[in-house]
């Protein structure tokens, strides 16, 4: 039988590189999208199952998982960032972030634990981020829900351990993808500067260590960051 992947927010980016590389390894591989019709388009040609599902609503999460009796691997890609200074930040603002960020990952995480458990074995990868390590200025609430998907990492890695699921996180740096298409040339260049290795990342990187975590059967719990050193002190 094929192996199972299941990437949220699977049809760009980081979470495309990651679906396509499940696909490499001959995975049958979900991929879910809430709003890039475009791009879930594009992620079907390329011979992923996508579905589209908003993870911050359980009924969404719930109609997700009934695709898949028997699942593998789960990536919780799916993320929204917020770059606003404190003052400006709404209730609202906190309510998406946080309910795509880190509900939509414990909702995902819970229907996943329920299939893994029963087969004694599974893989569940959170992408975090560098600022959820050591906090963006102008991203409190951002960074804020990536910290606290770390937290659930290790949470879970312990709560799940003794029924053969491992969990562990990968924490992008400054990756060049969508996301980031907001920064300006000279900001880029000066993130650079600021980086050891002198470049920004490639989703492809982040797709190979989800990759290598979900192999290693004796890794758990860990946060592994993906961020050319911009994270040493």
């Amino acid at each position: 039988m094929k192996k199972t992947a299941l990437i949220t927010g699977g049809v760009r980016g980081i979470g495309l590189a990651v679906a396509k590389a499940f696909l490499e390894k001959g995975y049958r591989v979900l991929v879910s999208y809430s709003k890039d019709k475009e791009n879930a388009e594009l992620a079907k040609q390329a011979g992923l199952e996508v579905v589209r599902a908003d993870v911050a609503k359980e009924e969404d999460v719930l109609a997700l998982f009934s695709r898949v009796e028997h699942l593998d691997v789960l990536v919780n890609n799916a993320g929204v960032s917020l770059f606003k200074q404190i003052q400006d930040v709404s209730a609202e603002d906190c309510e998406r972030v946080f309910g795509v960020n880190i509900y939509g990952a414990i909702l995902c995480a819970r229907e996943a634990a329920k299939r893994m458990i029963t087969q004694k074995s599974g893989a569940i990868v959170n992408i975090s981020s560098v600022w959820g390590e050591v906090g963006g200025s102008c991203e409190s609430v951002y960074s804020a829900s990536k910290a606290a998907l770390i937290g659930l990492t290790k949470a879970l890695a312990k709560e799940l351990g003794y029924s053969g699921v491992r969990v562990n996180c990968v924490s992008p740096g400054v990756i060049d993808t969508q996301m980031n298409a907001r920064l300006l040339a000279e900001e880029k260049a000066a993130l650079q500067e600021e980086i050891p290795l002198g470049a920004l990342g490639k989703a492809e990187d982040v797709a190979s260590a989800v990759l290598a975590l979900v192999e290693n059967g004796y890794i758990t719990g860990v946060d592994l960051p993906v961020n050319g050193g911009f994270s040493i002190v």
